[in-house]
């Protein structure tokens, strides 16, 4: 008789994780390949893929990695083709790759301060390659060996500034004569990401392919403490959150314990949005 833990269990599965060597993206890969899934590792950065999952396999996970542009059809393609020639079947995709100035600094960078009146078409262009068009690509891809195998999950990774705007505020440092600010791509494409997904989940209905989101709050990252105080003052819990703390969520959703929860986002922000 199987136990509700049971459920959580993905023996067998096979999951691809696209920016699989990121922040999250680790910890994603860690989590479903100790609930017993192979995972495919992809991320823009092959070199960082590969020492990210080296470091997994030293604790006997199923980790493969593997460089991936998900903005080239033909890169994603490989990646699906790849996961199918190695092991056989493809059960859950985890779109988490994507441009954000948290984490890109060099890119936060030539952005100057992200005015919305000066903002670059070249930079927007590109997040919306990234961040949009790079998950329609990799659904896109995923679904096909889903649907011969009559099973599949998407999980999409939102953002609470795609469920409300952004507080320009928390980015202001005192004694700066420019502000930062997040930049417009950000709200929007992950605005889109959340549209994106209730499409497929609904599109898929009858299918046995599930879609739903991951939206995470604000992550420590080594953030000064301006900004880590900022952040802070805006959620209910009074702190950002730890990078394993969107791991239970997303094993919710890659499981058959989500069995009845399709065109969903599932929140895991600390109260930043309940205020």
């Amino acid at each position: 008789m199987s136990t509700i833990l049971d459920k959580f269990r993905l023996d067998g599965q096979v999951a691809v994780v696209t920016g699989g060597a990121g922040l999250l993206g680790k910890e994603f890969c860690r989590t479903l390949a100790e609930a017993g899934a192979r995972v495919v590792m992809a991320d823009f950065n092959e070199t960082a893929a590969i020492d990210a999952a080296n470091q997994l396999k030293r604790d006997d996970l199923s980790v493969l990695p593997l460089g991936v542009d998900v903005t080239r059809p033909e890169s994603v393609n490989n990646m699906v083709g790849l996961t199918l020639e190695k092991f056989g079947r493809l059960d859950i995709l985890v779109c988490s790759a994507a441009l954000d100035p948290k984490f890109d600094s060099s890119h936060l960078g030539e952005q100057g301060a992200n005015a919305f009146e000066t903002y670059p078409l070249t930079a927007w262009k590109e997040a919306l390659d990234v961040n949009l068009t790079g998950m329609f690509l990799c659904a896109q891809a995923a679904v096909q060996p889903m649907l011969a195998q009559e099973h599949g999950v998407i999980i999409n990774i939102c953002s609470t500034y795609g469920l409300v705007g952004p507080d320009q505020r928390i980015y202001r440092r005192p004694g700066e004569s420019r502000q930062a600010f997040k930049p417009v791509f950000y709200s929007v494409t992950k605005a889109g990401v959340l549209g994106l997904t209730r499409y497929l989940a609904t599109y898929y209905a009858g299918r046995n392919i599930r879609a739903n989101c991951l939206t995470p709050g604000g992550v420590f990252n080594q953030h000064d403490d301006v900004f880590v105080q900022n952040y802070s003052a805006r959620t209910v819990l009074g702190r950002m959150a730890k990078k394993d703390e969107m791991s239970g969520a997303l094993l919710y959703l890659a499981s058959d314990a989500s069995s009845y929860m399709t065109g969903s986002n599932l929140v895991v922000d600390g109260g930043w949005t309940a205020w």
